[in-house]
């Protein structure tokens, strides 16, 4: 698969204009010198809306939208290169890419706020490697190098000359970001080309040769032309386009269905498995099997007291059960005797013979006993039910007992009351122990001591507090008053020192006011003796300089002239290379419109030097 064969890497219609112009068309530079004329740049010729070479074919075909190629128009960059948020976004995900590619240096986000020249030289080469590994930054004209470097990758906005020699300026900085950052795109789409690349050969079978890619490049070609086509009839989305191309890519390279989703599970599982280990591998591990100790012990002992809570409960339970087993044997002796009693009057009433009466009295007293037993049955199941409702609500009293007690235990340990040996208990013990034993009286005694001494440390630590507070009222009217003799004090002094100031300066102006009037009067004998002798001295020295300066500015006019000259020449060259004549008459007017009038400029400057000079030898020979 011959997929670099093109300077691009995206085989996709451009949807970027390209800014490659001819160094025909551009206006070449001059120096800056001295009487530079200020030609305007010429006027784009072409159309906002450019068309295509095949025009006729487009037309003909009746497409909606218009070619980008062939213009020469400059690409206005879209992103918001000066909001500080997306620049900060591009730095972060500029110190990422590098990070995770190795770069060879020390780079964080706040070194990248404003980075030198010679740090994005490097950062650019370390990218630029990337694509081209046998890349070396050259040790020279590197301003120009760079953006020729962009240019032929295909960067389609201007990066200046000018650019380059301040990188971390705030004026510069984002746009070559904005460079870097496209640079950096680039090189991720290669090496995700690169991967296909790989990915796909795996699947080629070695039975089956394809010479230099040629069904590819058919089927490719297929594809480019299919979807340019839609793409200047107005379509921007090709999904058939691509589901198509990318079955009769996998037809043609047999590619397995099964075994990319297999890899693609199998990939899935080792992300979860690496991801599951650096989170292990974030914290602490040591930490966690000590806070899990920590934990189970906690455990063990609410296990250990719950299981001796169930077994206490279990002998209450064994004692009830021994009382109803030995209430149940009398009730069995009982249930012997009255069977006993009823196998003698039956054999009473097999042996005897009763009269009516007598049958019916025998039946009405079966009938309430029937009744009796019913009652203390229904009896002895409400008492079961209700001894069961009692433990349930006993236990359940237990358990927030328990809980009760521990968040009391908790806030004493807290409040540095327990063990007795504490800082707030004072000798005094106000842990509750729990025992089977305890009953309510008990209780209540424990609560009532308690109570006692909480009351007795509230009233110790009011007492502490309103001895501190008075205390505390003291010493704030003490350094109150200590404050304000300071302030008294340092007023004082500081009238004292400004006294002392005044009559410092004041001494001082009268000394320096004798010395001046004494330097005064030494200094006026002097100067006009000497002041004939320098006045002769500098007319005839300003004479000469005068003189040099005419002949020096003459010489300058004459070479800003031919200079002048030269470039004019060199504009209408190149303008006569591009331009249509109309507009090359046009502009050579206003060359000499430009020209006349910067002449008349240093004629009218070499007039009024001249007329300085007349009047400087004028004052000269007055003198």
């Amino acid at each position: 698969m011959n997929r670099a064969s093109s300077s691009r890497l995206s085989e996709l219609p451009q949807r970027v204009e390209s800014n490659r112009m001819s160094m025909v068309y551009a206006t070449p530079q001059s120096k800056q010198s001295f009487g530079k004329l200020n030609i305007p740049k010429p006027q784009s010729v072409t159309s906002e809306r450019r068309t295509s070479f095949f025009g006729s074919r487009a037309s003909g075909a009746g497409m909606a939208r218009n070619s980008t190629f062939g213009g020469t128009e400059k690409m206005k960059d879209p992103r918001p290169l000066h909001d500080k948020a997306y620049v900060q976004q591009c730095i972060r995900q500029l110190c990422e890419f590098l990070s995770e590619k190795g770069f060879p240096g020390s780079m964080s986000v706040k070194s990248l706020q404003s980075p030198s020249t010679k740090e994005f030289l490097k950062i650019f080469e370390f990218i630029y490697c990337l694509v081209d590994p046998t890349f070396q930054m050259p040790t020279s004209k590197v301003e120009e190098e760079v953006p020729r470097i962009l240019k032929d990758l295909g960067y389609p906005f201007v990066l200046s000359k000018s650019s380059m020699y301040s990188v971390g300026a705030p004026h510069t900085w984002p746009q070559v970001l904005g460079a870097v950052v496209w640079l950096m795109d680039t090189v991720k789409i290669f090496c995700c080309m690169s991967d296909q690349d790989l990915l796909f050969a795996d699947f080629s079978d070695g039975s089956t040769e394809i010479e230099d890619g040629v069904a590819f490049n058919k089927l490719f070609l297929d594809y480019t032309a299919e979807t340019y086509n839609k793409f200047m009839q107005g379509a921007d989305t090709f999904d058939e386009e691509d589901a198509d191309y990318l079955a009769k890519l996998k037809r043609l390279y047999n590619v397995d269905e099964g075994l990319l989703a297999s890899m693609e599970e199998k990939y899935r599982m080792l992300s979860d498995e690496v991801e599951r280990l650096e989170k292990e591998s974030q914290t602490d591990r040591l930490m966690v099997k000590r806070t899990e100790k920590v934990k189970l012990q906690t455990d063990l002992q609410k296990l250990q007291s719950y299981r001796s809570n169930l077994e206490s409960f279990k002998a209450n339970l064994e004692n009830k059960a021994s009382g109803l087993a030995e209430e149940l044997e009398a009730s069995g002796l009982q249930v012997e005797t009255l069977k006993q009693e009823e196998s003698r009057l039956e054999h009473i009433f097999s042996t005897q013979k009763f009269t009516p009466a007598d049958i019916e009295r025998i039946n009405w007293e079966k009938r309430e006993l029937q009744q009796t037993i019913n009652s203390l049955s229904k009896s002895l199941e409400q008492a079961e039910q209700h001894m069961w409702n009692e433990e349930i609500a006993l236990a359940k009293a237990k358990e927030t007992a328990e809980v009760k007690l521990a968040e009391y235990h908790k806030l004493a340990r807290k409040l540095k009351l327990i063990p007795v040996s504490a800082e707030n208990a004072c000798g005094h013990d106000f842990e509750i122990r729990t025992s089977p034993e305890y009953g309510q009286s008990t209780m209540v005694q424990c609560r009532t001591q308690i109570q006692q001494l909480l009351r007795k440390l509230i009233t110790d630590v009011d007492e502490e507090c309103s001895r501190l507070t008075d205390m505390k009222l003291s010493l704030e009217e003490s350094i109150e008053q200590v404050n304000s003799n300071i302030s008294d004090k340092a007023n004082d002094l500081k009238q004292l020192r400004e006294q002392i100031r005044r009559l410092d300066e004041q001494l001082e102006q009268d000394m320096q006011d004798i010395a001046h009037e004494e330097q005064k009067w030494s200094a006026e004998m002097e100067s006009v003796e000497t002041h004939r002798k320098l006045l002769e001295k500098k007319v005839t020295l300003g004479y000469d300089e005068s003189v040099e300066q005419l002949k020096a500015a003459q010489q300058q006019y004459h070479l800003v002239l031919q200079e002048t000259n030269e470039e004019r020449r060199t504009v209408v060259n190149n303008l006569a290379s591009v331009l249509h004549l109309k507009f090359l008459e046009d502009q050579h007017k206003r060359v000499d419109r430009v020209y006349t009038e910067a002449f008349r400029e240093d004629e009218v400057d070499i007039q009024k030097m001249k007329d300085i000079m007349e009047s400087f030898i004028t004052k000269v020979n007055s003198m």
